[in-house]
């Protein structure tokens, strides 16, 4: 009742996870990632065994043995669909023959893609392909791979979740955790839209270095200034710049999460950010 795709980018060192289904919260129970281990989904009669043991097991074996392993010890193994890939990008898949239909699974290098209930083989079809001929950062990747399932018919009975999640050593916030991005939409009547706006958001909170870098001074600094004046913060620090004046930018800026595209040191704010602020306060 579920489809995804588990991922990895042996080059970047991601991986990852996206699923969508007609069932609430499916972000908690399908996806398993470990950063620099490899990635699983496992759904229908999902066995949370398989993601927990699985990891642990895919740190000193590849995915293909970790499989097998895994099925051998479940007995419901008939009911059950996981898919895994390993760090180096092995990947395999498993459809149990009483899955509900349609149900199948496709592999290739660094992915699997598998699904069931689905309205049809086309669904597994264009999700692989999608993934395979998509470029750019493997969240992206991954959602191409989704939404193209989505498009292609997806979960017969409708749509409620969908959740993305990928991991890279040291990659996370400040460089003190692994989430490159966990993202969950839980339950919404249009879910691919809604998780759209939040990996757009999450790439302007969290994804620097994608843009040009502005000093402020001159224009800048007075359309900064202005910004602080329109989001009710005192300006009263007289003209041009001063150490007073930087602190309140300092924290405006960091009242709006925006405080990974600005360097107080430097005077530098991002255009993007900058372009936030300003649809913030027209």
């Amino acid at each position: 009742m579920t489809f995804s795709i588990a991922a990895v980018d042996p080059k970047t060192g991601d991986t990852g996870v996206a699923v969508a289904s007609k069932f609430l919260a499916v972000g908690n129970i399908v996806p398993w990632v470990e950063a620099g281990v490899g990635a699983i989904a496992t759904q229908a009669l999902a066995n949370g065994r398989f993601g927990s043991e699985g990891l642990k097991l895919l740190g000193n074996t590849d995915a293909k043995q970790v499989l097998d392993k895994l099925l051998a010890a479940d007995s419901g193994r008939e009911r059950r669909q996981v898919g895994i890939v390993d760090a180096k990008g092995n990947a395999a898949s498993h459809t149990g023959s009483g899955c509900q239909g349609w149900a199948g699974h496709r592999t290739g290098a660094g992915y699997a893609a598998q699904g069931n209930c689905l309205a049809g083989a086309a669904v597994v079809v264009a999700m692989a392909r999608a993934f395979e001929s998509s470029t750019g950062p493997l969240y992206r990747r991954m959602f191409a791979g989704l939404a193209a399932g989505d498009v292609a018919g997806g979960d017969k009975r409708g749509r409620q979740s969908v959740a993305i999640k990928v991991l890279r050593k040291g990659a996370g916030y400040q460089g003190l955790c692994d989430i490159v991005m966990d993202l969950r939409v839980d339950d919404a009547a249009d879910p691919f839209g809604e998780l759209r706006r939040l990996m757009d958001l999450h790439q302007l909170y969290f994804f620097t270095g994608d843009c040009e870098r502005l000093t402020l001074e001159g224009p800048v600094l007075d359309t900064v200034r202005a910004l602080l004046r329109k989001a009710g913060h005192t300006d009263n620090f007289g003209p041009g710049w001063s150490p007073e004046l930087g602190k309140a930018i300092d924290a405006f800026i960091g009242c709006e999460n925006l405080e990974e595209r600005f360097d107080l040191k430097s005077r530098g704010i991002d255009k993007k950010a900058l372009d936030h602020l300003a649809g913030l306060y027209p």
